[in-house]
């Protein structure tokens, strides 16, 4: 009996001390795996901080170098004492940016940003129409038409400046101008052109407006425009009071995206109104290579520059751009957390 108790003791004792050995390597294990999971996620914050401050830098690279070219005397652009901070503050580079921007009219900044927002306005409500009935309305060749909308975004608007420039040129419909005055209409040159091509769907990037607008009236509930019918409502008057109002996200994205786009085109501006008030056109103009000469004059007669170089010449130029995009950066500021959230209820989905 005696043997046997020794032996169930010494059982015993074996089985509590492989217990606590298989808890002790359990333990280990669980303190391994905690090591592991805080060495994996410290590198994992570690690599996404590095690469969003990589990114930040490559950012923020060109404004920080511009820094010193824009706010520094024109006569100490470019020596090495001053690389990031201006030695000499000053703003005389903005002084003569604006006046060159300014001095054949006086209030063209505010024609500029009035003729955008138009042209943005007439985007959007032709764009949201013509988006809508692609989306909602069944009619033959509707899949040929959005075929062409597409097709219209893929091909670049050089292919078809010739005939447009044609067409404006020699502008008639069905004989009726050249019946009723003898000739033809030139609109070469005469702000009715841009107001035309956003009206019959060819402004700036306006293919892409149709389409965002189709794909968000896709994904519209079909029931929103029964409810509408069943309360009495006509095709238009669902249109105007069910549908766009439903449409906020897309109208405010394809708004700010018309209004930036068209406030910077210097493309269809320079061609169809080339001496129009616009911004980018009397920037693309006065800031050319040849033009060199004359900025270098005005800035002695008028403002007292003795010293002017190529350097000089780029940091007006610069100063110049930032005039240009300032009306933009406030935009920016105001909405940028709204248009984040227009434009992801606005997703393009299919």
């Amino acid at each position: 009996m005696e043997g046997d108790e020794t032996m169930m003791n010494e059982f015993n004792e074996n089985i509590h001390r492989l217990r606590k050995e298989k808890e002790s390597l359990a333990y280990r294990n669980i303190r391994l795996y905690n090591v592991r999971r805080k060495i994996s996620k410290t590198l994992t914050n570690i690599f996404f901080m590095g690469l969003v401050i990589g990114l930040s830098f490559v950012i923020l690279y060109p404004f920080l170098k511009l820094f010193p070219l824009v706010f520094n005397r024109l006569n100490e652009i470019g020596r090495p004492n001053a690389v990031w901070i201006p030695q000499y503050p000053s703003v005389k580079s903005f002084q003569i940016a604006y006046y060159l921007l300014t001095s054949i009219d006086k209030l063209i900044i505010l024609k500029s940003l009035l003729y955008a927002l138009v042209i943005a306005l007439i985007q959007t409500f032709v764009s949201a129409m013509a988006g809508y009935s692609l989306a909602r309305v069944n009619f033959k060749g509707k899949g040929i038409i959005f075929a062409i909308v597409i097709l219209t975004f893929i091909v670049p608007p050089q292919a078809t400046l010739i005939s447009q420039y044609l067409r404006f040129k020699d502008f008639d419909i069905f004989g009726i101008f050249k019946a009723i005055t003898g000739d033809k209409l030139d609109l070469i040159n005469k702000p009715i052109t841009l107001y035309l091509l956003a009206i019959f769907g060819f402004g700036v990037k306006q293919s892409l407006f149709i389409f965002i607008f189709r794909q968000f009236f896709v994904s519209i509930p079909h029931e929103l425009e029964e409810a509408a019918v069943i309360d009495g409502c006509g095709f238009y008057r669902t249109y105007f009071r069910v549908m766009l109002p439903n449409a906020i996200p897309a109208i405010l994205t394809v708004l700010v995206f018309a209004f930036v786009w068209n406030y910077g085109d210097t493309y269809y501006t320079y061609y169809f109104h080339p001496k129009g008030p616009y911004l980018s056109i009397v920037l693309n103009r006065t800031f050319q290579e040849n033009q060199f000469d004359f900025v270098k004059s005005l800035a002695w007669y008028r403002f007292d520059v003795m010293t002017f170089t190529t350097f000089s010449f780029d940091a007006v130029k610069q100063a110049a751009l930032l005039i240009f995009l300032a009306p933009l950066l406030v935009l920016y500021f105001i909405i940028q957390k709204r248009f984040v959230e227009n434009f992801e209820a606005a997703g393009i989905v299919g």
